[in-house]
């Protein structure tokens, strides 16, 4: 394998654990002015182990404070994933005035024969989520055939005043029901015949959506990630489907009988939205964890392993005649710029002048152009490596390609180019593209297409220089903002 002088690259802005490992984001919910994000957490070694639930808090999504262990294994098992929410209403009985949260998660218990079982289970917190109590009637959800039954999402549905859980079951999802979190009923079961079944069904999630910001249109958004596969070379991803909810059962739409990714890079996986954002936000945000399970366990960090998105703004939004999942960086990151290039209506050639001096590690690019030339990025940029993230206009597409991005050898299958088709007006393309020690995320034309990628490159490679079909393509504007933010781990 390469060896390349680097850090330890712990990201700047990301979230991460101060040591060992962490997947899968769990049960985030908002809670009196903060936003919790429990993961799972394995805390005596750097890859997967018997699962914890992780804490972490944050006031403005890019700050974080990492606490306490929430969730320890016991007599039931390890704490796999699950959901958190506000039990506003005390329907579960376990708050006096105040109301309080509510975990629901996997119980999972290995058995003899290689075996395991997994049960859903709850705990609840009276104190904003620094302690919790496991229910003493744990398990509350069981199933006697699914060896796969977990990941429980649970949200409040308002119409049928009742609360809703989507869970995987293997190759589907079920929809349960519940007045009080405890007894739970099923309602519906879906996946057969829908949807990509390249491996097993994980971290559903379950969420109403206005079209094109118009609030008497409403779709339901369904979140399903899947297991990586060998067979496989994209190994982990999430697809997505939009239909109709009516508190049981979910009906899709026929654009989701075609197969449609939430991202089209390699390293966003199980991702799942907050749950009770205040309804004067009035925002779906979302975070995923930023790898792969092809070789989660290989990449070359120091100390820790594991590494979330950033946060991200989810809308509904009809691209070509097709309702479209879109996905925005949240706002709150721009508090974090610091401007280091503002450039408008200048050609490629003279914002290259303007970039050759930049040595930058962890930023934002945030380029529009009008033109039918290709135009790329290179990012993170040496005399031995670079990150590619460009458009070419031919292809109609965005790609990320991170052959060349640093150390790739771990995995077979880790280097390479990511692409996404984009649709464009006029030939005009937006780039916003998030730059950190080991990663990239991009955004094209507006969120309609987002790739997201790890990459591993050496310390010096900090350049940043941009290329053309045609040198006289013209950015109608071009920043690029340093993004400041102490290491978590520092």
């Amino acid at each position: 394998m390469s060896t390349i002088s680097t850090t330890d690259y712990r990201s700047t802005y990301h979230f991460s654990p101060k040591e060992k490992w962490m997947n899968d984001p769990n049960g985030m919910v908002f809670f009196k002015g903060e936003y919790h994000l429990f993961y799972q957490y394995h805390p005596y070694g750097n890859t997967w182990g018997p699962m914890h639930w992780g804490h972490a808090v944050t006031k403005d999504l890019f700050t974080w404070e990492e606490l306490p262990v929430a969730l320890a294994p016991d007599e039931y098992g390890m704490i796999f994933s699950g959901s958190a929410v506000v039990d506003w209403n005390n329907t579960s009985g376990f708050f006096d005035e105040e109301p309080g949260l509510v975990a629901i998660f996997t119980h999972h218990l290995e058995v003899p024969n290689d075996q395991h079982v997994q049960r859903q289970s709850i705990a609840y917190s009276k104190d904003n989520g620094r302690t919790w109590n496991k229910y003493k009637g744990n398990p509350v959800l069981q199933h006697e055939s699914f060896v796969d039954f977990r990941d429980p999402k649970v949200f409040w549905h308002e119409q049928t005043k009742e609360w809703v859980m989507i869970i995987a079951c293997g190759q589907s999802v079920c929809l349960y029901r519940s007045p009080n979190l405890k007894e739970w009923t099923l309602g519906s079961a879906f996946g057969a015949g829908i949807g990509s079944h390249d491996g097993v069904w994980e971290c559903p999630d379950l969420f109403p959506l206005a079209v094109d910001g118009n609030d008497q249109y409403i779709k339901w958004v369904m979140l399903v990630s899947i297991g990586a596969d060998p067979a496989f070379k994209e190994g982990s991803r999430t697809q997505y489907f939009t239909g109709e909810f009516n508190g049981s059962t979910f009906v899709p739409d026929e654009t989701s009988h075609t197969v449609r990714w939430l991202d089209h890079g390699r390293d966003n996986y199980a991702g799942v939205s907050w749950s009770d954002i205040p309804a004067d936000d009035g925002r779906r945000l979302f975070m995923g964890w930023m790898s792969n399970w092809m070789y989660a366990n290989q990449t070359p960090t120091e100390g820790y392993r594991g590494v979330m998105t950033i946060a991200r703004e989810l809308s509904l939004e009809t691209i070509n005649g097709k309702i479209t999942l879109v996905q925005r960086p949240a706002r709150e990151l721009e508090v974090a710029r610091r401007p280091i290039v503002s450039l408008q209506n200048v050609t490629v050639r003279e914002a290259r002048t303007h970039l050759t001096n930049l040595q930058l590690e962890s930023y934002e690019v945030d380029a529009k152009w009008v033109s039918e030339q290709s135009v790329h990025f290179k990012l993170r940029s040496s005399a031995n490596h670079q990150t590619v993230v460009g458009i070419d206009a031919s292809q109609q597409e965005v790609y990320v390609d991170r052959e060349r991005s640093g150390i790739v050898d771990f995995h077979k299958h880790f280097g390479g180019r990511h692409t996404a088709s984009i649709q464009s007006e006029n030939g005009e393309h937006h780039l916003r593209i998030y730059v950190d020690s080991s990663s990239v995320e991009v955004f094209a034309n507006g969120g309609q297409a987002v790739i997201t990628d790890l990459i591993y490159p050496e310390a010096e490679a900090k350049r940043i220089t941009v290329d053309a079909d045609d040198d006289n393509v013209v950015f109608s504007s071009l920043y690029i903002y340093e993004l400041i933010q102490v290491k978590n781990g520092d």
